[in-house]
């Protein structure tokens, strides 16, 4: 079996491909511009497969300008030629609308009846019901709908060229609202839902996350991810006897834009919305009422008038929320999907329920397609061009600065022990324009520090960062630690050893610069003390010291430290103790923001008000202060992990520490509520 695929290198392309070299056998012929060969090739490599070879031609040529001689030869060889390559963006205007969506489409035809291909598969999209009020099942298409963009009309204009004039056997797909893959989060564009993701990351920056907001009903939406699509799609494509026939890649049941929004809001930990007045409310005496005047119709038919999108391009635009998106944030359509469902019956495909991914997306969103740094004239004034040495940098909070470092246009030097996950992200750094250099280096090894401090300052042009990020924790209390002595040799070798023993062998250099700033990625129990984090806290507070004192010393020369009190963070370091799981944590994102603000304005500490708040208390009312940390650490058992035990499973493991009574459970949420961010 043979396939030809256009847009494999856009966004449902690479999960489809991915899915075809999974799932089937034969060749995958994918349509490639020649000047996009490198970006193929690498994406091959990704895809470890030989099965899928580049065939050069372009889009917007005749019969997609694939070489005559090549469709001479695999004639009647194509059982599947796929068409995903197209325009999935609401703000396109008509010139590249059309060029990509209907003479794309008619190109693709033309090749398809020339390979005498067995089916053509063609990706639509929802928007091809236009403003279709009521219910839109798979059987319907030419409905009178109004169609209301560029994008919803050549949508509906290319699933008609290939109803009406392919001779070629066709099946249509019409996704939702495509978004992030449900396990990795992976997406590589600003789309859909994404877009208000940096007015919500305002929200949380700006406002405490109990704060109700007032919202209105936006209607409802549709969004499924990218990964459900890919697989539905593979599995409808192959079924027998389904020529002719179009299926809903959608969510069953619709989705309140409000919902949605709150979903995203309570991943980001901002802020929700409440809509006093909705549907449900209005639903009784505004049944009378004509549809065209009902509030939701009319605020909709608002948004999209000429001065309402001036006003929002002027306003929320600026927030990166275009106003063609708001005008569009809801579908008057319900799609009934029950053809598609039963013919995915037994697959085990269906949409998983976007409350179960959506901190996915969140996270994905805030680590990697967030340029609120790129964009800030500060962080780049301070950070383009200049050398970052980051330890820790294969994950976490260390590979998110790294990313965010490259964006403000410096250059991330990442350290740490692996190298094959080092080289990982300076991939991602270099596809994405920037540059990043990788030196492997154990950190818990002094010699070895000091070899790669040597190699540091001959191959770099200098050294204007160090981020001390790299740290071991140990959660344990005292009365398991009597045989454990070397938990507190392994903390400060890495902590505090490791951290002094790479400044100092990079501070000649620094002097010789006259300058050079060093952040040490400290944690709030320095300020708070919280019970069975001694080995820890102690090696953080040892670092603290150090560099307090050597400020005072080299500060004349232009060199200067900060020192980042930072609350918990939802780090693969915490993963071992599973009552965090129900913690409130900062992402590595936000962590990451924090060092980034330490980098620009170099302060000389970053603390949380929690934190300051315990400082304060240990040092007027210390025997009140102590007195709830040891109620902390009744209330809050030591981890399976503490106590030596591997439990078979997360769930054991979350089992072993869950305390003996409800009364228990209420105080550690109480607990864990009060004190924000405390490592208890």
């Amino acid at each position: 079996m043979a396939y030809f695929v256009t847009g494999a290198t856009g966004f449902i392309g690479r999960f489809l491909i991915a899915e075809l070299i999974d799932h089937r056998e034969g060749p995958i012929h994918v349509l490639c511009r020649a000047s996009s060969l490198g970006r193929m090739e690498a994406l091959i490599r990704q895809w470890g497969s030989d099965r899928v070879q580049p065939v050069v031609g372009d889009l917007g040529q005749p019969g997609l300008g694939v070489d005559p001689e090549w469709v001479a030869e695999h004639a009647g060889s194509i059982d599947h030629f796929f068409h995903l390559a197209a325009i999935y963006d609401i703000t396109a205007d008509d010139a590249t609308n059309d060029a990509m969506n209907i003479d794309g489409t008619r190109n693709a035809l033309a090749l398809a009846e020339a390979l005498d291909a067995g089916c053509f598969h063609q990706v639509s999209s929802v928007a091809a019901a236009g403003d279709y009020h009521g219910r839109f099942d798979e059987t319907m298409f030419e409905e009178g709908q109004p169609l209301p963009s560029p994008y919803h009309r050549t949508k509906y204009e290319s699933e008609k060229i290939v109803r009406d004039e392919s001779v070629v056997p066709w099946r249509v797909y019409r996704p939702a609202i495509v978004v992030g893959h449900s396990e990795t989060g992976a997406m590589d564009k600003i789309d859909g839902p994404y877009y208000l993701f940096p007015l919500i990351k305002r929200l949380r920056d700006n406002l405490p996350s109990w704060l109700p907001l007032v919202g209105v009903d936006l209607g409802d939406t549709n969004v499924v991810p990218v990964d459900y699509v890919a697989k539905a799609m593979d599995h409808l494509g192959h079924l027998p006897d389904r020529d002719g026939e179009a299926f809903h890649l959608v969510n069953p049941e619709p989705q309140p834009v409000v919902d949605m929004v709150n979903a995203f809001c309570a991943a980001a930990g901002a802020p929700r919305f409440a809509t006093p007045v909705s549907r449900n409310v209005t639903a009784g005496p505004l049944s009378l009422v004509p549809r065209s005047l009902r509030p939701l119709n009319l605020m909709t038919a608002v948004i999209r008038t000429a001065p309402a999108q001036l006003l929002l391009d002027q306003t929320l635009g600026r927030l990166g929320l275009p106003a063609e998106a708001l005008a569009h944030t809801s579908f008057p359509s319900v799609f009934d999907s029950r053809i598609t469902e039963k013919a995915l019956a037994g697959s085990g495909i269906s949409v998983p329920p976007l409350e179960t991914y959506v901190r996915t997306l969140w996270s994905y969103w805030e680590e990697n397609l967030d340029d609120t740094v790129g964009r800030d004239p500060k962080a780049r004034a301070a950070l383009k061009d200049k050398t970052v040495v980051i330890t820790g940098a294969s994950s976490g909070i260390g590979k998110v600065v790294a990313l965010k470092v490259a964006q403000a246009g410096g250059i991330p030097v990442l350290v740490a022990r692996g190298k094959e996950k080092l080289e990982e992200t300076k991939a991602v750094i270099e596809g994405r324009g920037g540059q990043a250099y990788v030196f492997p280096c154990d950190l818990s090894d002094l010699e070895a520090i000091d070899r790669l401090c040597e190699q540091l300052v001959a191959e770099l042009p200098s050294v204007d960062y160090v981020i001390n990020n790299a740290g071991r924790s140990i959660r344990r209390s005292l009365k398991l630690s009597q045989d454990r002595f070397h938990d507190f040799e392994r903390t400060m070798q890495l902590n505090y050893f490791g951290a002094i023993r790479l400044v100092m062998g990079l501070m000649p250099q620094l002097h010789a610069q006259r300058s050079g700033h060093i952040v040490n990625i400290s944690s709030i129990g320095v300020q708070t003390n919280p019970p069975r984090f001694s080995a820890y806290v102690a090696s953080k507070a040892a670092l603290d010291a150090w560099s307090n004192v050597v400020s005072s010393e080299v500060v004349g020369h232009g060199i200067t430290f900060t020192n980042v009190h930072m609350p918990l963070v939802r780090t693969p370091m915490i993963a071992p103790t599973k009552i965090y799981d129900k913690f409130p944590t900062i992402s590595p994102a936000q962590a990451a923001d924090t060092v980034i603000k330490a980098l620009v304005d170099k302060p000389h500490e970053i603390n949380t008000a929690l934190g300051t708040a315990g400082e304060l208390a240990h040092t007027i009312a210390p025997r009140a202060a102590f007195r709830v940390l040891n109620l902390a650490y009744q209330v809050f058992p030591d981890s399976a992990a503490a106590k030596g035990q591997k439990p078979a499973s997360q769930a054991a493991a979350a089992a072993e520490e869950a305390p003996a009574e409800n009364r228990r459970e209420t105080e550690q949420m109480l607990l864990a509520q009060l004190f924000r961010g405390v490592h208890w």
